[in-house]
C-alpha cells in the first residue's frame, strides 16, 4: 500500500492550524487572487481614462462584476486557472484569460484586448506580490508580534520590582529585576514592529524593460510615466521609477531583514527564558493530560520556547536567503526571482508559529520569587561593584584615602562566596565617610537594583 498525497511541510500539516490565516495570502492561490485584482484594476483604468482614444466605457455594474472576481474569488476559480494554465504553460498569461473569459460572459469581448495591455509578466507579479505581503504583514503577522510584545510588556510591569541576581557571562552579577529584564525584550521588538510597520512597499508598471516602449508604441502622446505612476499609488504603493523587467526587490529584502531581525531576538528571549526556567527562575505550570516525558513522569519540558527557537531559525534562514536572492538578477531580468518569492509564506510561516508557540509558552510560567531571593542572598560579593565605587566617590571627594578600592574589593571577593557577616565587617572598618558607610550598611543583594524598576516604566511612553 502507499499514502495518498501528503504535504511535505510541517505548515501544510502538522501545524497548518497555527498557520492558516497565512494562505490566505501567501499561497499560490492568494498570488492568483492579486494577480486577477492587477489585471481588473489595469483594464478599468484604460477604459475610464481613455487612454488608447477607444471611446469604451464601463457600466458600474460592469466594474463590480470584473471586481466581484476578486472579493468572489474562491476554489472554483482556482481550478479554473489551473484548467487554463494547463493550457498556457504560464502562470500569468492564464490569469489574463481568466478575466478574459470573464468578459466574454459579461458580452464585451470588444475590451478583450485591453486585458494585460503593454504588460509583461512582471507588471502583474510584482505588484500581486506587494499586495500579498503587505496583506500578509499587516493583517497576520504583524498583529502576532504586537500581541507578543504586549503579552511581554504586562509580564515585565508585573515582575518590575522583583529582584534577581544577573549572569554576566555566565557569573553572578549586578542584580537586576526580572521585570527590566523583560522590558529589553519588549523595547528591542517593538523598534523592529515599529520599522516592518513603515516598510516602503514599492511597485513598477513599466513594460518588459522598464522602459515604456511598448507603450509609446501603441499610444506615444500617452504620458505613460504618469500613468504608471498614479496607478501604482491607486493600489497604494509608492513607484519606482527606475527599474528592468523587475521591480527591484529592495524593499522586500529590507523586509525580510527586519522580520529576521525581529526573529533573532525573540530567539534570545525563548533561550534567556529556557535558561530561568532550568535554573528554577520561572516553575513550569502544568497542562492538564499533557506529557513532558515519555518515560519520566515528573517532567514538565519547556517545550513551547524550544520549538519556538528551531522556527525562528527556519524563518531567517528562509528570509535571509531571500533577502540575498531577490536584489540580484542578471541583466534586465532572469528567473531566480519568481522560484524564491513563492517560499515567501514559508518565512513567514515559521516566525509565526514561533510567535504562537513563545506566546503560548508564556502562559504557562510564573515566577519563583522564592528561588531568586535565595540566590541573592548567596551571593553576597556582588556588592563588591557598589562598595569600590562608593569608596572611588569619597576619594575623588577627599573623604578618604584608601589606594586602590578597586583592588580592595577584588581581593576580598574575586572568585569567592562572601556571606552577609563578612561583607558587614568590611566595610564597618573601612575608612569612608559615616554617610557612605551608613549608606553601604543599609544596601543588600536584593536592594542593589538601580533604577531597574523604574526604567521598565519607559514601556508606557
Amino acid at each position: 500500500m502507499t499514502l495518498s498525497s501528503q504535504p511535505l511541510s510541517p505548515l501544510d500539516g502538522r501545524y497548518l492550524s497555527q498557520v492558516r490565516e497565512l494562505g490566505e495570502h501567501l499561497s499560490e492561490a492568494g498570488l492568483n487572487r492579486a494577480r486577477v485584482l492587477v489585471e481588473v484594476e489595469w483594464l478599468i483604468w484604460l477604459v475610464e481614462r481613455d487612454l488608447l482614444g477607444t471611446g469604451k466605457t464601463l457600466s458600474l455594474e460592469e466594474k463590480t462584476k470584473l471586481r466581484d472576481l476578486v472579493t468572489n474569488f474562491s476554489d472554483a476559480s482556482v481550478t479554473e486557472l489551473a484548467e487554463i494554465e494547463a493550457t498556457t504553460r504560464h502562470d500569468v498569461k492564464a490569469v489574463e484569460y481568466f478575466v478574459r473569459n470573464a468578459l466574454t460572459a459579461m458580452k464585451r469581448d470588444d475590451l478583450a484586448e485591453l486585458v494585460h495591455f503593454a504588460c509583461t509578466s512582471e507588471d502583474i507579479n510584482n505588484l500581486s506580490y506587494a499586495i500579498t505581503v503587505h496583506d500578509a504583514l499587516e493583517r497576520v503577522w504583524l498583529p502576532r508580534a504586537k500581541d507578543t510584545i504586549v503579552k511581554i510588556s504586562r509580564m515585565a510591569k508585573e515582575m518590575a520590582a522583583i529582584p534577581m541576581l544577573s549572569r554576566t557571562h555566565g557569573q553572578p552579577a549586578t542584580p537586576t529585576t526580572m521585570g527590566k529584564e523583560l522590558a529589553v525584550f519588549a523595547h528591542r521588538l517593538k523598534r523592529q514592529t515599529t520599522k516592518a510597520a513603515g516598510q516602503q512597499i514599492l511597485g513598477k508598471f513599466s513594460g518588459a524593460t522598464g522602459t515604456f516602449a511598448a507603450h509609446l508604441a501603441a499610444a506615444p502622446n500617452v504620458n505613460w510615466a504618469k500613468e504608471s505612476k498614479e496607478f501604482v499609488e491607486h493600489l497604494g504603493f509608492d513607484w519606482n521609477p527606475l527599474t528592468t523587467q523587475i521591480e527591484s526587490h529592495d524593499w522586500q529584502a529590507e523586509l525580510y531583514a527586519t522580520i529576521s531581525h525581529f526573529n533573532r531576538i525573540l530567539h534570545n528571549l525563548a533561550t534567556d527564558v529556557w535558561t530561568y526556567i532550568s535554573i528554577g527562575y520561572f516553575k513550569q505550570i502544568p497542562v492538564a493530560g499533557a506529557t513532558g516525558s515519555s518515560t519520566m513522569p515528573h517532567k514538565i519540558n519547556p517545550i513551547r520556547f524550544e520549538n519556538a527557537e528551531a522556527n525562528l531559525e527556519l524563518s531567517c534562514a528562509v528570509l535571509d536567503s531571500l533577502a540575498q536572492t531577490l536584489v540580484t538578477s542578471r541583466m534586465q531580468r532572469d528567473l531566480t526571482d519568481s522560484s524564491a518569492q513563492r517560499n515567501i509564506g514559508v518565512g513567514f510561516g515559521h516566525s509565526v508559529l514561533a510567535i504562537d508557540n513563545v506566546n503560548r509558552g508564556l502562559d504557562e510560567i510564573a515566577i519563583s520569587e522564592g528561588v531568586l531571593m535565595a540566590d541573592l542572598l548567596e551571593n553576597w560579593e556582588v556588592l563588591g561593584e557598589a562598595i569600590q565605587t562608593a569608596i572611588r566617590a569619597d576619594v575623588a571627594r577627599g573623604e578618604s584615602q584608601i589606594v586602590d578600592p578597586y583592588a580592595l574589593l577584588k581581593e576580598l571577593t574575586r572568585g569567592k562566596s562572601v556571606g552577609e557577616d563578612e561583607l558587614l565587617a568590611f566595610v564597618n572598618d573601612l575608612e569612608v565617610s559615616e554617610t557612605t558607610k551608613a549608606r553601604l550598611l543599609k544596601l543588600k543583594p536584593q536592594t542593589y537594583v538601580g533604577l531597574a524598576e523604574a526604567l521598565t516604566k519607559h514601556l508606557e511612553s
